[in-house]
């Protein structure tokens, strides 16, 4: 009964389009009001606990990071060094877009910004080379998935404090997955490139001019040097390497660079603010939502009824997969994240699977979402920046799309893929 009028009444807001945060508040409050497995207090209690978390406090931070950043010249600085190593080979300006994904990645911790700020440049380059629009545009759209996978990662944040895990282990056990996304990409690009014939640059890089180039990179290669090597190091938690990012984003985008504005700051401070906002809405409500599910039991029910349907751990984490799938296409990530985290991990933890590598699956599960119509964010954004009909960005997704699924079911049965680095720096997982 309790799970039927949770559930029900939380389908029955999103259907009529009430936000998902509120939608899942009123889901709450209808369940407590009927059944009452709950106090009103306990719930409201629970919700402001869980926003009384230092880890959380590196979501701000690293969006407002990521945004002075994008905004500083940071990201046509990394093509510019991307395109001396892969400028000149067949389809290197695919590779090139894909390489510079996994740079600008460990800067901004979001598809979507990915997206932005590679795409504007890279898209425009290729359409003038002859590549195929729509190509081009699903190309930059995927490789924004790296966003989500490549520390430093919002979802990686939300699903630490959702588990109860490390954020530095997921950190660190992100980066074997987004470098195989990221090869997995260009793979698929030299062999598309190759079909139709898509040259390289015919410009030789002088020594000279690549020296100015690295030179004039420096600052941004710093960047996640600074960042993921104090964390690793042990020389700062990720909420102070937020912190640090911010500070050194603020310095290279105004002193150095100087393509921001000191007047700019408070906009994008303001921007930032709003950006998560609703990530910390969602967060504190889905909190309570969470209280009702494991006072009443739901997940234990739910795992005993698809630990039912098969023993069998390569099943149940395909099933699992082509659930995360379907979620991830027409729910918002940290959201889905936030509730479906309490349902599934004490299944995935019943099968002897590590809660660090359950987390990559489902986030790089929520990362195809991001280019899976029709809700796909990074495909939309594409969409825009290229002005391509999205229709059109549908068909020419699909192949990127079985990509992004063999990796994932890589990932999903080769653990050590995830857990290596973690074991290599002794990270605890």
């Amino acid at each position: 009964m309790t799970m039927l009028l949770l559930f029900g009444s939380f389908l029955l807001f999103l259907c009529i389009s009430v936000p998902i945060a509120i939608a899942i508040g009123l889901a709450s409050m209808v369940t407590i009001f009927v059944v009452q497995p709950v106090s009103m207090e306990a719930f409201t209690q629970t919700m402001m606990q869980s926003l009384n978390s230092f880890p959380l406090m590196a979501v701000p931070l690293f969006t407002f990071a990521g945004d002075i950043m994008g905004r500083g010249g940071i990201s046509r600085r990394l093509l510019n060094v991307s395109s001396v190593f892969f400028g000149r080979m067949t389809g290197g300006l695919g590779v090139i877009s894909i390489v510079t994904c996994l740079f600008f990645a460990a800067i901004s911790g979001t598809g979507s910004a990915t997206v932005a700020a590679i795409g504007l440049i890279m898209i425009p380059a290729m359409v003038a080379k002859n590549y195929d629009k729509t190509f081009a545009t699903s190309l930059v759209a995927t490789a924004g998935t790296v966003g989500v996978l490549i520390p430093p990662s919002i979802p990686m944040i939300i699903y630490a404090v959702a588990a109860g895990v490390s954020v530095t282990g997921m950190f660190s056990a992100g980066i074997g997955p987004g470098v195989l996304v990221g090869l997995a990409l260009i793979i698929y690009v030299l062999y598309y490139a190759r079909k139709n014939d898509y040259k390289g640059d015919d410009h030789k890089y002088t020594l000279r001019e690549v020296l100015g180039i690295f030179v004039n990179a420096i600052p941004a290669l710093l960047i996640p040097i600074i960042i993921l090597g104090g964390i690793y190091g042990g020389i700062f938690t990720p909420t102070e390497a937020a912190a640090i990012a911010c500070f050194y984003g603020i310095f290279v985008s105004v002193f150095v660079y100087k393509e921001v504005k000191i007047l700019d700051l408070p906009y994008i401070a303001f921007r930032a603010c709003l950006l998560t906002a609703p990530v910390i809405i969602i967060i504190g409500i889905s909190s309570g939502f969470g209280l009702i599910l494991t006072i009443t039991e739901v997940p234990t029910a739910i795992a005993d009824f698809i630990l039912s349907i098969s023993a069998n751990k390569v099943i149940i984490l395909l099933l699992i997969n082509v659930l995360l799938l379907i979620v991830g296409t027409f729910m918002e990530t940290n959201a889905a994240i936030i509730i479906l985290t309490p349902i599934l991990l004490p299944i995935v933890t019943a099968l002897g699977v590590n809660p660090i590598h359950f987390g990559l699956i489902m986030i790089l599960n929520l990362a195809i979402g991001f280019i899976t119509p029709p809700l796909g964010a990074n495909l939309f954004m594409a969409s825009q920046i290229s002005n391509t009909k999205f229709e059109l960005l549908m068909r020419a997704i699909v192949p990127w799309i079985i990509v992004m699924i063999v990796v994932l079911l890589l990932v999903t049965f080769i653990p050590s893929i995830s857990l290596f680095l973690p074991k290599l720096f002794n990270i605890p997982v």
